[in-house]
């Protein structure tokens, strides 16, 4: 299966962050699926949120999952995330 991880990245140290999410691949790697993370993007000062989140949509269409971190409640781009996966009727997994 694939599977999209969703959580918060911006305002937190961005270490710390490709820590929790590579956690997530790796866990999600452990068993069989193929993992999708949004951290791997490059940070570019000429895009906006948005066109993250077009980048960011077009991961969950290919996916059949969404594996939302625990810290996606604190996101508004998670929480995005989450809404856009829904209205695709994917999968959604909570760590």
């Amino acid at each position: 299966m694939k599977v999209y991880v969703a959580g918060k990245i911006s305002d937190l140290d961005r270490e710390k962050v490709c820590e929790k999410f590579k956690e997530a691949e790796n866990f999600l790697l452990a068993k069989g699926h193929d993992v999708f993370i949004p951290i791997v993007l490059p940070v570019y000062k000429s895009m906006s949120h948005e066109d993250y989140m077009h980048i960011c949509y077009a991961m969950i269409d290919i996916c059949d999952a969404v594996y939302m971190l625990d810290n996606w409640h604190e996101s508004v781009g998670a929480k995005l995330e989450y809404e856009y996966a829904c209205s695709k009727n994917k999968e959604i997994i909570y760590e």
